[in-house]
């Protein structure tokens, strides 16, 4: 309980709603131009688009967030009324709806040039504003030279509706299935990156893991699938990884120990530990990944940055986004070369069912597992 009270305190910045009200753009501020893709109904409120309930279909829309220029790297100025000061708060300038026969339109806007397509998918507690300013933040400070879409998914945007989001997100799954589809079948998408956050890690693997068995393999331009503080069964993540069969993207995991919001799950799970809080020191967590090819783990358990909760680490730490932007955005794997302490990685699990965990961390190889 007292967990679950500092969970809630930490969730409840005092942010006001109708934050999506549409504000003019200003000159000396940045822009994010995203599409965004959700299964949330729509709202009639002002500046909240879309509700925390489900939606008959999934809606399509392309909006445009202007982003303060002075500001540090992994915050999100909210605005404290309504509506924002462009100047000084994360504001919406545009918000344009798109009918799912011009979704394909979108992916061309590259002009005629092929781009990469990074796609995000929020997590558990979570309104339809936050995932906007989320990932417009996320885009911008990881300098992301990719079209970015969000896929957001009925998230209630309450501590106690667990369970409800839950059976949301696993709702949401072949809609996010259908968008990576569509972004995979245009000619002007060179591959396609997923970064997934907490407990909307299960909809996204569960999304690749669908298209693996309806194509007999992962689609070739799904390059990289990055998991953030994942919310997932380790044993369950492991069958969903085997589904996919050899031919599946390179997968990133963001873990940590000290991830408050991962421990609540734990007990929610009766125990369980959840994949985003594992030690891959311990052998348990290595006997799990055995014989997996192509996992990278980056442990960010030494760093403290963002919230109090530990829980978004991957986007608030400058550490963590560098990697993303220099890195893994770029289709590239992340080795110890990379990193610098505090930050650590596991590079887990190669060809060779090999486990090896950079500085500060102790060194695994092959023969250590059994």
């Amino acid at each position: 309980m007292a967990l679950a009270c500092a969970l809630g305190l930490g969730a409840c910045a005092s942010a006001p709603t109708g934050m999506l009200q549409i504000v003019p753009a200003v000159p000396g501020t940045d822009r994010v131009d995203m599409l965004t893709a959700t299964t949330r109904a729509p709202s009639a409120e002002p500046g909240v688009l879309f509700s925390g309930d489900r939606g008959d279909a999934v809606s399509f829309s392309n909006i445009v967030v202007s982003i303060p220029r002075d500001r540090e790297v992994g915050t999100i100025q909210l605005p404290r009324s309504v509506p924002g000061n462009p100047e000084t708060d994360f504001t919406v300038s545009s918000v344009t709806p798109i009918a799912k026969p011009q979704l394909a339109s979108w992916f061309n806007k590259a002009n005629g040039r092929k781009r990469r397509v990074f796609v995000f998918v929020h997590g558990f507690n979570t309104p339809f504003d936050r995932a906007v300013f989320r990932f417009a933040q996320l885009a911008h400070d990881a300098d992301a030279n990719a079209l970015p879409a969000l896929f957001s998914w009925p998230s209630r945007g309450h501590l106690l509706d667990y369970a409800r989001d839950f059976d949301n997100a696993s709702y949401s799954r072949s809609d996010l299935a259908y968008l990576l589809k569509a972004a995979a079948n245009s000619p002007s998408v060179s591959d396609i990156v997923i970064l997934a956050h907490s407990m909307g890690s299960w909809p996204a693997v569960e999304a690749v893991r669908q298209l693996a068995l309806e194509q007999g393999g992962v689609p070739r331009k799904i390059s990289n699938l990055i998991l953030a503080s994942p919310d997932l069964d380790v044993g369950v993540f492991r069958r969903q990884v085997e589904d996919m069969g050899k031919r599946r993207p390179q997968i990133t995991l963001f873990v940590a120990q000290h991830d408050r919001a991962l421990q609540l799950s734990r007990f929610i799970s009766r125990g369980a530990t959840r994949l985003g809080g594992i030690d891959l020191t311990r052998d348990e967590y290595q006997q799990q990944f055995a014989g997996l090819s192509g996992i990278t783990v980056l442990d960010l358990s030494a760093i403290n940055a963002g919230d109090r909760i530990n829980h978004d680490l991957y986007a608030a730490s400058p550490d963590a986004v560098r990697l993303i932007g220099d890195r893994l955005l770029q289709g590239q794997v992340i080795t110890d070369t990379d990193i610098s302490p505090p930050l650590a990685a596991a590079d887990a699990l190669g060809s060779a069912a090999s486990l090896f965990v950079t500085a500060p961390i102790r060194i695994f190889d092959a023969a250590s597992l059994r």
